[in-house]
C-alpha cells in the first residue's frame, strides 16, 4: 500500500527522540493537547502511522518513566489506539503541566513548559503528529493541525508566529478548531522546522514543477494562437485573391502586387517571414505584410 506525503513526513519527524526531559515532555504536551481525547480521567490516542506509534511509548517513558494503559497491536492493519486511566499515572502527567486532574475544567498551553527555543519546536512537533496532516503537493497546498480545545488554538496561533514567524489562518470545522497553512513556501518552512526537510523539499519540487507545466501550457497556449491567426490571415488573402481574379483585377495588379499574391497562393500554410524570402528582391516582413494587407482591402473595395 502506497504511503500518503502526510504519512511520509510525520515518519520523518519521528526519527528524533528528544535527548532531553524538558523536550520530551512539550513534544508529549503538543500531543496530548492535539490528541483525540486528553482529560483528568484518562488519555486517548489515535493513529494511523506505525512510526508515531513506535515513538509514543519512548516519549512518555523520557518524559515521565510511564507507559500506557492500553497499547495497541501494530501487526494489525487500520488505526492504533494507545490509552491511560490509572489514577496515579494521570495525576502525574497533570501536575507536570501544572494542571489538577481533578480541578481543571479548560486546558491551555502551559507557557514554562515551552519556554526555550527547543521546547517550542518539539512541541509543535507534538501537535502535528498527533492533530496534524499535509496534502500531497502535487494535489494542493494545505498543512493543519487540530484541537479540540478552544483556548490551546488560541495560544498554539500566537507560538507558531512566534517560532516561524507568520500567523496561520483559522477555522471551526466540527466541534474543532483548525490551525491551517495554504501558501506553499510556508508550509515547505513549517515542515523543515517540524523536522521534515525532506518533505519540505518535495512540496518545494511540486510547486516549481507546476510552475514549468504552467509556463510550458502557455508557451503552448500562445503558440495554438498564434499559429491560428496566421490560418486565419492566409485564408483571408487567398479569398480575397480568388475575388480579385474572378473580377479580372488580379492581372492589372503591379508587378510587386502580383507577385505577393502568387507566393500566398503557391505557398498557402507558409508564414509572413517565409513569404518575404520568396519576393524577388526579398522584402521585409512589414513590408509583405504590408502588400498582403493591400490586396485584402482591393477586394472589400471591389465587393462594396
Amino acid at each position: 500500500m502506497a504511503v500518503s506525503f502526510s504519512a511520509a513526513a510525520k515518519a520523518e519527524i519521528c526519527r528524533v527522540l528528544p535527548q532531553k526531559r524538558c523536550c520530551a515532555l512539550a513534544e508529549c504536551f503538543g500531543v496530548l493537547l492535539f490528541c483525540n481525547s486528553f482529560t483528568g480521567s484518562g488519555i486517548r490516542i489515535i493513529t494511523e502511522s506505525r512510526e508515531f506509534a513506535q515513538l509514543l511509548p519512548k516519549l512518555f517513558r523520557k518524559a515521565f518513566d510511564l507507559s500506557f494503559d492500553v497499547l495497541p497491536d501494530a501487526d494489525i492493519p487500520g488505526k492504533l489506539v494507545f490509552q491511560m486511566t490509572d489514577p496515579d499515572k494521570m495525576e502525574n502527567i497533570m501536575s507536570a503541566y501544572g494542571f489538577s486532574r481533578d480541578n481543571t475544567i479548560s486546558l491551555h498551553i502551559n507557557l514554562p513548559v515551552v519556554e526555550e527555543e527547543c521546547c517550542k519546536s518539539f512541541f509543535l512537533r507534538g501537535a502535528f503528529l498527533a492533530g496534524g496532516s499535509v496534502t500531497d503537493p502535487e494535489k494542493g497546498y494545505h498543512l493543519e493541525i487540530t484541537t479540540t480545545h478552544q483556548t490551546v488554538s488560541r495560544e498554539a496561533y500566537m507560538l507558531m508566529y512566534e517560532t516561524l514567524g507568520f500567523y496561520p489562518k483559522t477555522a471551526a470545522r466540527g466541534g474543532g478548531q483548525v490551525l491551517y497553512i495554504k501558501q506553499s513556501e510556508l508550509i515547505s518552512d513549517c515542515l523543515t522546522f517540524l523536522g521534515a526537510p525532506v518533505a519540505a523539499m518535495g512540496i518545494m519540487e511540486a510547486r516549481l514543477e507546476k510552475e514549468l507545466n504552467n509556463k510550458v501550457n502557455r508557451r503552448c497556449n500562445c503558440d495554438d494562437a498564434n499559429i491560428s491567426k496566421v490560418v486565419e490571415a492566409a485564408q483571408e488573402q487567398l479569398a480575397a485573391i480568388r475575388v480579385l481574379r474572378e473580377c479580372g483585377k488580379l492581372d492589372q495588379l503591379p508587378p510587386k502586387m502580383l507577385q505577393a499574391a502568387n507566393a500566398r497562393e503557391n505557398n498557402p500554410s507558409a508564414s509572413l517571414t517565409e513569404l518575404a524570402v520568396l519576393m524577388d528582391p526579398p522584402i521585409s516582413k512589414p513590408a509583405m505584410n504590408h502588400r498582403l494587407k493591400k490586396l485584402v482591402e482591393m477586394a472589400q473595395e471591389v465587393q462594396s
